[in-house]
């Protein structure tokens, strides 16, 4: 572990507090569930290579999300096929027979192989069970459990127990589609609605589909809305490759209802590097949080980004709410508390006037750090930080996280971020809408590490999420600054943030 350790943190590109494989390909997380103390992350894994392939299921646990523990491979490809998306739960009252009236954990998961005598694909719905806490795992015998011949996409089941119908439920990407299934045992299962047409975006294919109960902010927890999680696959037609959006409203046990206009489209992220996330299941009832992660790349270059011995990594866990925010419930994103653990003591600078002809170069940010800026506008057109910056004045590499007053913006600009040769749509500057408070402020909660920046602002009801590559690991310039007229830095703490995994 400790010469892992050392190979990391010599590894330019390597994050060092976002999970990451050891090494090979890793996309979609997986089977996310807590149970016994620990945080299940299963995850997509292509054990023999750095680009898709043959998927298995990886896996590790932690006690806090923060600190991993890498385990063998869970799930392998057998006589059904290759292992794709899925979720696990744990299985309380014994529903399926495999615990002896204990409580276990079941996986259920995608096979996914070709129609015997044909090319054609099939995706089919299987079980794995552990009585171990997730050490060994054993296919159930009855496998596959669910299929249908006619849909082409059937595939990335989530699993939940809805308590007010005494059943499961399992929510299911079908095309463009997602489908409702109900079950007493995880065994055998039964359609029970659809959702999807012409609701929402259909620029790919839906896939990843979570389904969740939220509560909404200033409630005190007496109102919730249901959330619907979709994940849209890469289309070569639109500049944005892979993302995720999410609809509200209500469900029965049966069938998602949603609020808003079938029109409207809600974006989980304005980055372009969050995917196919989930949330963990079983997170006991008194901690309260729904916790999410996603994947950390986009179906666009995934494949071919600069890393060798591993690539990809997942997003950092946050904790979801709903806020009503002018009249429409949105989904507010912030950071797990358990992060605070790695930070180490802040750098604070308060009170900088900034304008045109005032662009200060303040200190250096570490390599890995939360930043927390306050700004406010004045009559600037835009104000920012500028991260990663070259040591030269040229400032040949750099990241601006930065608010456009006029658009009403939050953004990420990366154009100029290091390597971004291995993709012609790599490069560019990426946008969330974000008002200003009544006081014309703006506060960025920023997490740099050393291959990705996450942007959370408005209290976590705007997120952006990108990968960068920086080709110079020593520019760690931070420069605060103004566009277009006078702003104030208010205040900026930098944590520097010890290595996490």
């Amino acid at each position: 572990m400790k010469r892992e350790l050392e190979t990391s943190l010599h590894d330019p590109y390597r994050p060092q507090y976002h999970f990451t494989p050891q090494r090979q390909w890793m996309n979609d997380p997986n089977g996310m569930v807590y149970f016994e103390g620990e945080y299940h992350l299963f995850y997509q894994y292509h054990p023999y290579g750095t680009t898709w392939g043959p998927m298995h299921w990886g896996h590790a646990v932690s006690p806090d999300m923060v600190h991993w523990e890498h385990l063998p491979v869970a799930l392998e490809p057998d006589e059904h096929g290759a292992i794709f998306s899925g979720s696990a739960v744990v299985d309380w009252r014994d529903t399926t027979g495999f615990f002896g009236g204990k409580p276990g954990l079941v996986a259920i998961f995608t096979h996914h192989d070709t129609v015997p005598g044909s090319d054609r694909p099939r995706e089919r719905q299987s079980l794995a069970y552990s009585t171990d806490r997730g050490r060994t795992w054993h296919k159930y015998a009855g496998n596959p459990v669910l299929a249908d011949e006619k849909h082409h996409d059937y595939r990335d089941p989530k699993v939940f127990w809805h308590e007010a119908s005494g059943r499961w439920v399992m929510v299911l990407a079908t095309g463009q589609t997602v489908s409702f299934y109900t079950s007493p045992d995880l065994k055998a299962w039964s359609l029970s609605g659809t959702f999807g047409e012409k609701e929402g975006s259909h620029d790919g294919v839906w896939e990843c589909p979570d389904l969740f109960e939220l509560p909404i902010e200033g409630s005190g927890g007496r109102e919730t809305r249901w959330v619907l999680f979709v994940s849209i696959g890469n289309n070569p037609a639109f500049p944005e490759g892979s993302r995720t959006q999410y609809f509200t409203g209500t469900f029965d046990g049966r069938q998602f209802v949603n609020d808003n206009p079938p029109e409207t489209v809600l974006w989980l992220d304005y980055g372009r590097d969050n995917y196919a996330g989930v949330s963990w299941s079983d997170i006991p009832q008194e901690d309260g949080r729904r916790i999410y992660i996603g994947w950390m790349s986009n179906w666009q270059y995934a494949q071919v980004t600069p890393t060798k011995e591993w690539r990809s990594a997942m997003t950092l866990p946050r904790a979801l709410s709903l806020r009503s925010v002018n009249g429409r419930l949105q989904l507010i994103q912030r950071p797990v508390e358990e992060l605070r653990r790695l930070r180490g003591d802040a750098s604070v600078w308060r009170d900088i006037a900034l304008g045109d002809d005032a662009q200060p170069w303040i200190g250096q940010e570490a390599a890995c750090c939360e930043l927390i800026a306050e700004f406010e506008l004045q009559d600037a057109r835009e104000a920012g930080l500028r991260l990663r910056t070259s040591a030269s004045d040229a400032q040949e590499q750099e990241v601006v996280v930065g608010y456009d007053a006029a658009s009403q913006q939050l953004f990420v600009d990366r154009t100029r971020a290091g390597e971004a040769s291995f993709h012609p749509l790599f490069a560019g500057k990426h946008a969330a809408p974000l008002r200003q408070d009544a006081h014309h402020r703006v506060t960025m909660h920023i997490w740099l590490d050393r291959s990705s920046v996450e942007v959370f602002a408005g209290d976590g009801s705007a997120a952006i999420t990108d990968l960068i590559y920086p080709a110079d690991s020593d520019a760690l310039r931070i420069g605060p600054y103004a566009a277009g007229g006078q702003a104030k830095l208010i205040s900026l703490a930098v944590y520097p943030l010890a290595p996490g995994l």
